[in-house]
């Protein structure tokens, strides 16, 4: 690699980083925020939000990646171009083909990282984040309890008057209405969690039991204690019971090797082929996106508005490319297996289209009419904020 492809790939991968950065932490927060919403509704700890959130990132990156190329990419060019490197270098005889190589690099690396995140990283934590998300719905024993609030779960009612700092709980009510016709209704004046042998329960004390049966015109049966043990294991997650992982939280090999047999009809068998096909095409798109930058941009222009319309058409056909591959990829190859050809052909054929751009084998002609539209709305923007 000579000097200028260096120079190049240096400028290109730190761009890359900064955008990556940028745009993954601004992903994460907006997922952060609505993790923290359900974190905060389930009452788990700081720890437990900022590890549920964290499991999120590699999703993120597999999202993000792709675009951070093309936005170093258009940057780099648009520096090169701006500083006249461009037209010095396609003066000297640097066609817009040998920008490949330097591009190509990072791009190549960026590719493999996300192929690695798809096929990999991603499927073990989302694994990981559906089990971290079950587990923190499942602890009640800490949580279910809040002051001055009814919490359902599974069947049951709870509300608590007041907890005291030594765990002493006030004012209690429980409601057990699994059985539709039987109604059971526990109110206690105080109480306490306690770890037994068997397991947590809650002892209650000094309250009554009223049990009615046959509906709210029935009558009630009502019998006082002195103490009652409420058996909280019963709210819990059973361990025996399986966790139902979707398509995108099982391994890759799981998924390639999953049976006929095993699935639940041809509904599962597509969304298993879609997620599949997702994580196998994903490495593809970073490399087609860094491909249209070059074949808009990579030739040097001497006018600003012409280079104003040719980013503003790379953008366009970015977005283009990007709704095409996620219907592919999301519905057409979850419907049918024609729809596979479809998703992996949307960016290898841009790829191809924007190669044939680049080497000068295909013409590529923005339409003149809409090229004037452009730049005409460029210069009204310009000019009504240059008055401004």
């Amino acid at each position: 690699m000579n000097l200028v492809s260096r120079y190049i790939a240096r400028q290109f991968g730190f761009a890359f980083l900064v955008c990556l950065v940028v745009l993954t932490l601004l992903a994460w927060m907006v997922g952060a925020l609505r993790e923290f919403n359900v974190m905060t509704a389930q009452g788990q700890s700081v720890l437990v939000f900022l590890a549920i959130s964290s499991l999120a990132l590699p999703a993120l990156v597999v999202v993000v990646a792709p675009l951070a190329v093309f936005l170093a990419a258009v940057w780099l060019l648009q520096r090169l171009n701006a500083g006249s490197e461009l037209v010095v270098l396609n003066a000297a005889g640097y066609s817009p083909s040998r920008l490949i190589p330097p591009f190509a690099g990072i791009t190549g690396l960026v590719a493999a990282g996300i192929a690695a995140v798809t096929l990999y990283i991603q499927p073990a934590s989302q694994h990981e984040l559906t089990a971290w998300r079950v587990a923190a719905a499942a602890d009640v024993v800490q949580h279910f309890l809040k002051e001055g609030q009814f919490t359902a779960l599974r069947g049951f009612t709870f509300h608590i008057r007041e907890r005291q700092p030594d765990g002493t709980l006030l004012g209690i009510f429980v409601q057990d209405a699994r059985d539709k016709g039987k109604t059971k209704t526990y109110i206690a004046g105080t109480g306490k969690i306690v770890d037994t042998p068997t397991g947590l329960v809650l002892v209650l004390n000094n309250g009554s039991l009223q049990q009615q049966e046959g509906g709210a015109s029935s009558d009630a049966s009502i019998v006082t204690f002195e103490q009652y043990q409420f058996d909280l294991s019963q709210l819990a997650r059973d361990d025996n019971d399986a966790i139902n992982y979707k398509p995108r939280d099982r391994y890759t090999s799981e998924l390639w090797n999953t049976r006929p047999s095993e699935m639940k009809g041809p509904a599962e068998r597509g969304r298993i082929r879609g997620e599949l096909v997702d994580r196998f095409t994903a490495p593809l798109y970073p490399i087609a996106f860094m491909l249209v930058a070059l074949a808009f941009l990579g030739q040097a222009r001497t006018t600003r508005q012409g280079r104003a319309s040719a980013i503003g058409f790379a953008i366009l056909s970015v977005l283009v490319v990007r709704i095409l591959g996620f219907i592919a990829t999301q519905s057409l190859s979850v419907h049918s297996a024609g729809g596979v050809y479809i998703a992996f052909g949307v960016p290898i054929l841009t790829s191809l289209i924007c190669l044939a751009v680049i080497a000068g084998h295909l013409r590529l002609s923005l339409p003149r009419a809409l090229t004037n539209w452009y730049n005409d709305l460029t210069s009204r923007l310009a000019n009504r904020t240059a008055s401004a």
